[in-house]
């Protein structure tokens, strides 16, 4: 999963940074200051996409002494200071642009580069888009969950920025692309200077979803309440399993699930029978539920 989300994260990276260019030139040639915004938007997701690349690979590094859990948290960290340079690169940019534009005016002059350059960014993003979303279908197919679901809830955060970043930069385009029609038919450019302030809010909204879900998962978020149902059911198939007194789960990394739990195991049961047991049940878990890394089964009474 983690080389699928790397190439993925590659994909949008190299669309991105051409993309990036052209709209520079096109934003200069034409006085845009949402097609400069759109620059900055593709190169602000570009350093975004270069740290989901660093944060794919520092999260597949081993266990070691000192990280007995493997490094799977440094792809959150990673993933959150990619969603901070998209609130400040992408969004501040914006906002101020174009509240400049509103405020003093721009001359726009020859907008067909960037009417051409705006349809063949789409198309780009489009490209890079639809990778994101083969992948969020096939891992969908794997969990048995819904796509939508599965793009809220993933902790693949590095799929899970690409396509909200993508997303966010099909809805930029076609907003600049409305911003300079606009400016055009009515020579104020205005319309343009509102775009350019409209993608900024886009990409702010785009930017403090994911700051929220790399917070939430490194301070130690728990499963899906549809996961942790399946891992209990698991628990309780096993016969020398009389109750599960308390389950807790963490996701320790991208698709990368601890499970802790106490178990009440029947009366009868020896020894060497709970110990068989929590053998059984950690192959189950594993084979069962997809993510499953490491497990901890603590054998406690029900208090009655």
């Amino acid at each position: 999963m983690k080389g699928e989300s790397l190439r993925t994260v590659l994909v949008a990276a190299a669309a991105n940074l051409a993309i990036a260019l052209a709209k520079l030139v096109a934003g200069l040639v034409g006085g845009s200051a949402a097609m400069l915004s759109e620059a900055v938007h593709s190169a602000a997701d570009t350093v975004t996409e270069l740290l989901l690349v660093v944060a794919v690979r520092r999260s597949g590094r081993p266990a070691d002494r000192r990280h007995p859990f493997g490094h799977g948290k440094a792809g959150f960290v990673w993933a959150l200071m990619a969603a901070v340079a998209t609130l400040v690169g992408g969004a501040g940019f914006s906002v101020t642009n174009g509240l400049h534009e509103i405020g003093y005016g721009e001359d726009l002059s020859n907008l067909t580069p960037a009417y051409i350059v705006l349809a063949a960014s789409f198309v780009f993003e489009g490209v890079s888009f639809a990778r994101g979303l083969t992948q969020l279908r096939g891992e969908a197919a794997r969990h048995r969950v819904g796509m939508l679901r599965l793009a809220r809830m993933t902790s693949d955060t590095a799929l899970k920025a690409v396509l909200f970043e993508d997303a966010a930069a099909l809805g930029g385009l076609l907003v600049a692309a409305a911003g300079l029609v606009a400016s055009q038919l009515t020579g104020s450019a205005l319309w343009d200077g509102a775009a350019s302030v409209m993608i900024g809010l886009l990409l702010l909204a785009v930017a403090l979803t994911l700051i929220r879900a790399n917070m939430s998962l490194l301070i130690g978020q728990a499963v899906t309440q549809r996961t942790e149902t399946g891992i209990r059911a698991v628990l309780l198939a096993q016969p020398e399993v009389e109750d599960v007194v308390e389950l807790l789960t963490m996701l320790i990394g991208p698709g990368e699930i601890l499970v802790a739990a106490k178990i009440d195991f029947r009366d009868e049961s020896s020894a060497a029978g709970v110990e068989r047991a929590c053998e059984e049940v950690d192959r189950r878990l594993r084979a069962q539920v997809p993510g499953v890394e490491h497990v901890f089964l603590d054998p406690t009474p029900t208090r009655r």
